[in-house]
Formats: C-alpha cells, structure tokens, sequence
C-alpha cells in the first residue's frame, strides 16, 4: 500500500491483479485497486473530479479523465474517510499509475488539487 497527504487529505491504494479477468496469452491484465481518502482538514470536502495517468510496461500511456469515482461524488466530512474500489486493465504484466482529485471545500466552494500517490500493478508470477 502507498499514501501520500496533500491539502489535508490523505490517499493510499493498494492494488490486487485478477488472474480471472486476465489472458496472458493475449496479454490482456487486470488488475484492481482499492483507494481510501481520509479528510483531516475541519470542513466536508466534496471529491469533483478524477485524472489518471496510466502507464503500462509496454511503452504504452494514458489519460483518463473524469467526473467523480465510479459514478459518484462524495461528500467526507472532517476525521471521516470514503473508499471505493476500481480497475485498470493493462496489455503487459507490470504497468503503475498516478494522478490528481479535484475536490470542493463544501463550506466555500473553493476547489483544491489532491495528489494520487504513484502506485504499482504487477502480476505475482512477474515477482518471482
């Protein structure tokens, strides 16, 4: 598991691969991830939006840009904490990720960036 805080917010992830999505014989990976956000700040946050940057062993990359987290936009109030769980397919058995979340300060509507600390997706049978 990694963590970063930024803005008052901290976001950790930790990530499993899903030999029952995947096909290595056509290179096709899946991995999932399940990330927490926990608001130390005294005001309700809102999470707005999402940017990913996707990189995957091959060379390949992405971007991908979104409102919310899978179809939602919570609101964490001050202490409390909000976690989802999500997926990444990848065309190689190794690939990382990283990004931002915009968030709302609920009390002024004023937004902030919050860091999505970079985090590894690897097949086990790539670790032995």
């Amino acid at each position: 598991m990694v963590s970063k805080i930024t803005e008052g917010v901290t976001v950790s992830v930790e990530t499993f691969y899903q030999p029952e999505y995947s096909n290595p014989a056509n290179s096709e990976y899946m991995f999932a991830y399940r990330v927490t956000m926990q608001n130390h700040n005294v005001f309700p946050i809102k999470l707005l939006s999402r940017h990913w940057f996707i990189f995957d062993s091959n060379g390949t990359k992405r971007e991908v840009e979104g409102e919310g987290v899978i179809g939602l936009k919570p609101v964490i109030d001050p202490q409390d904490r909000y976690q989802y769980v999500s997926g990444c397919n990848l065309n190689s058995d190794a690939g990382k990720m990283h990004g931002t979340y915009i968030f709302e300060n609920v009390h002024n509507k004023k937004t902030f960036t919050v860091a999505i600390p970079a985090f590894e997706m690897i097949t086990p049978f790539k670790l032995n």
